[in-house]
């Protein structure tokens, strides 16, 4: 599964999109300086999120949109074809994500 599709699984479990879910984490006090315990704990008590998809959201709250360029159209099972990553809805996602 790719990265973006963790975050499209996160939207349909949750119903926010990423980005909404970064809001919260924000107003929660979560950021760049967290650990992932504390955000995974969170997000699997209030949101039902297992391990995989609370470590894509850990990734997204404490390093923001971008991922690592070998991840990028590596042909393997994690591989994106963006270096960044649409966290605004699969709804309004544009083709190529």
């Amino acid at each position: 599964m790719s990265f973006q599709a963790y975050l499209d699984t996160v939207e349909k479990k949750t119903g926010l999109t990423p980005r909404e879910l970064v809001a919260q984490a924000t107003e929660r006090g979560f950021g760049p300086d967290t650990k992932a315990g504390p955000i995974l704990a969170w997000l699997a008590e209030d949101y039902g999120l297992g391990r995989g998809h609370g470590m894509a959201m850990v990734h997204v709250i404490t390093k923001g949109d971008r991922i690592a360029s070998k991840h990028v159209g590596s042909g393997t099972a994690h591989s994106d074809p963006n270096d960044h990553l649409w966290l605004d809805g699969v709804a309004t996602k544009p083709e190529g994500y």
